[in-house]
């Protein structure tokens, strides 16, 4: 028997021992992809291109290439790779240092070719396993999908009730304007008289004020005149003048006669000091008339308060409802449905809330204030699939930290639901959310496995 057969009866039986159903046609560890670089009976050049080495040093358990590409099939080379063929599952590489270490890695058992573990070829089994959750999946997406269509059916409705809602508050508004500024032309033409009089009754209480101070004044000098007429002869002579040391100007004790030369009135000249000037009525009636009239033109507003209420709800209402029409709710706006929604998860200690276009949160589940992990910020996706990942951020701030933060990631589901949330780095949360919405148009099952060939 030759040497070549005996070495291809111990192959048979150690792989029908260790339960593998793969022959290995080209050198053992490499993919198909690579058959072309080892050519047996040819040197084998290094897949790094630095060398070339005979072939018969291939799986020769020592390394020769620097990259490791001379032993796929040894643990040889610390830098090596295995490949793993895994017919009926999917292919796989593992690090060679795996290999020969009594570990079953490939379900195919090829990495314990000569280390004795036994092993049973679970392929086929796994590879079944994987076919169902990929139907699963497949009738997941494929329900999720005529969920979405209906989803955008509903949005577009929505937008175009909204829309119409909108021109007619818009319209309504522009009435209520009209009527509120009207309402500020007779406002205005009722302050305008009201206002001057109240300017003229003012200026006239003014001028009264004025002349009752000049009265005091008056009265207090016809009171200083009395003193000094001592004689009461209606005037005030020098000597009168010099008996009233207070007078003094320089304190030194006397009044002189040049310190006493002052014009002496009669007093028939100066009875304005003790006759009234003040004529016409007071203005007080006046005033209160007036502020009777503003009283009437306040009630005249009070009665439509309802204008000015309305005016402002519409103002509001427009507002609101051009905020959601102009909001990115996607391509199609298929995610309409979550404005103004609000979902839940529940862990062992928090409540988690996801409110979607508005902000994330988590409470403490036996008392505690709610934390903000986040207010909406945009869609974050990659490039093509933009709409994939949501960045909610400028959160509460934590300890000698940043502001919290939360992305959250959307996936294809038949519900809308938060399935997980869990805290990656300190201050920033991620969150798992399955919604229809995201859900894309399916490929057949065939075409599914089509993409599996392995499988």
């Amino acid at each position: 028997m030759s040497c070549a057969l005996l070495l291809l009866l111990m192959s048979w039986a150690l792989a029908m021992r260790t339960g593998a159903a793969v022959e290995i046609q080209r050198p053992r560890g490499v993919p198909l992809s690579s058959e072309q670089f080892y050519e047996e009976n040819k040197p084998f050049t290094c897949l790094d291109g630095f060398s070339t080495i005979s072939f018969d040093r291939v799986n020769d358990d020592y390394c020769d290439c620097r990259d490791g590409s001379d032993e796929p099939g040894t643990a040889a080379c610390p830098n090596g790779s295995f490949h793993c063929t895994n017919a009926g599952f999917r292919p796989a590489f593992i690090p060679s240092s795996r290999i020969n270490d009594g570990i079953c890695d490939c379900c195919d058992t090829t990495d314990e070719y000569n280390s004795g573990a036994t092993c049973q070829n679970t392929c086929r089994e796994m590879g079944r396993k994987e076919r169902e959750s990929l139907q699963i999946m497949a009738e997941i997406t494929k329900e999720g999908f005529m969920l979405k269509q209906q989803l955008i059916h509903e949005a577009k409705r929505g937008q175009e009730d909204k829309q119409g809602k909108l021109t007619e508050l818009q319209g309504s508004k522009k009435d209520l304007e009209e009527k509120v500024e009207a309402l500020r032309t007779v406002k205005e033409t009722a302050e305008d008289p009201e206002k001057e009089a109240k300017e003229r009754h003012l200026k006239a209480w003014g001028e009264q004020k004025e002349l009752i101070r000049m009265e005091k004044d008056k009265t207090r000098m016809a009171e200083a005149f009395l003193e000094l007429d001592d004689d009461a002869d209606g005037y005030v002579s020098v000597a009168e003048l010099q008996s009233h040391l207070e007078l003094d100007p320089d304190s030194d004790g006397s009044l002189t006669e040049t310190e006493t030369q002052v014009r002496c009135l009669p007093s028939q000249e100066n009875n304005f000091y003790h006759t009234s000037k003040l004529q016409g009525c007071s203005p007080f009636g006046e005033i209160r008339r007036f502020e009777s009239k503003i009283g009437d033109l306040h009630d005249s507003c009070r009665s439509n308060e309802k204008v000015w209420a309305g005016g402002l709800w519409m103002t509001t209402g427009c507002m609101n409802l051009e905020k959601e029409i102009g909001f990115d709710f996607g391509p199609s706006a298929e995610f309409a449905y979550l404005y103004s929604q609000c979902y839940e998860l529940s862990t062992s200690e928090y409540i988690y809330r996801l409110c979607p276009f508005n902000r994330v949160s988590q409470k403490p589940k036996f008392g505690g204030s709610e934390t903000n992990l986040g207010l909406w910020g945009q869609w974050a996706g990659p490039e093509d699939s933009l709409y994939s990942v949501m960045k909610y951020d400028h959160g509460q701030g934590c300890w000698q930290g940043p502001n919290r933060s939360t992305t959250v990631k959307l996936t294809c589901g038949k519900e809308t639901v938060v399935t997980s949330t869990s805290e990656p780095s300190r201050c920033e949360y991620l969150m798992e959310f399955t919604t229809p919405a995201v859900c894309q148009e399916p490929a057949s099952l065939d075409e599914v496995l089509q993409g599996h060939t392995e499988l």
